[in-house]
């Protein structure tokens, strides 16, 4: 029997740029989306991104439920090098060219000075398959983001990393992930 994994990605905290791993506080929306999000389900144990914008959340769930809480640094987001903290729009603006480059192709046209996307899904897949190992059998909720939630679908689903941009991940929301592991090679 293999864990039951539900992504849940963090909630709202104000900022409209690419984050990545700049480690944003939730704004009280998000705080509220989280907890809405939550209310009336159930897990057995809860690992969570080390950034606050989803380990605050997940310590208050964890201590309020009583459940085991681990932080793994690896569920973070995608680093978007020199593209992190600037308004989508400037970059939009003033690098047009590699902007469509990155979201039809992120694999090979990655943002100045960004993650590759090889050490992105590399990490996230041993996270996962670590935390299905730990949980044999148990319900996880895993709080990461946007980004993450978009590669661990596409690799669950067998897409393109192309189509990352057109997967619909709102703050706060929930997916189910059948994770088997995933050959990375």
């Amino acid at each position: 029997m293999s864990a039951q994994i539900e992504l849940l990605r963090h909630g709202d905290t104000g900022q409209r740029s690419y984050r990545g791993q700049l480690d944003d506080a939730l704004s009280e929306q998000g705080w509220g989306q989280l907890r809405a999000a939550v209310e009336g389900r159930s897990w057995d144990r809860i690992v969570s991104s080390s950034l606050q914008r989803c380990a605050a959340f997940a310590q208050e769930l964890a201590h309020a439920r009583e459940l085991p809480l681990r932080l793994d640094a690896r569920l973070a987001e995608y680093h978007f090098g020199h593209w992190q903290g600037v308004p989508i729009e400037q970059i939009a603006q003033e690098q047009g060219d590699a902007l469509a480059r990155f979201w039809a192709d992120p694999v090979t046209c990655p943002p100045p000075g960004g993650e590759t996307f090889a050490a992105f899904r590399d990490r996230l897949t041993v996270a996962l398959d670590d935390i299905a190992a730990e949980a044999v059998g148990q319900r996880v909720l895993v709080i990461t983001h946007g980004g993450a939630i978009r590669l661990l679908r596409c690799l669950v689903e067998q897409r393109s990393y192309g189509d990352m941009a057109g997967i619909d991940v709102p703050h706060a929301s929930l997916h189910r992930l059948p994770w088997r592991g995933v050959v990375t090679a």
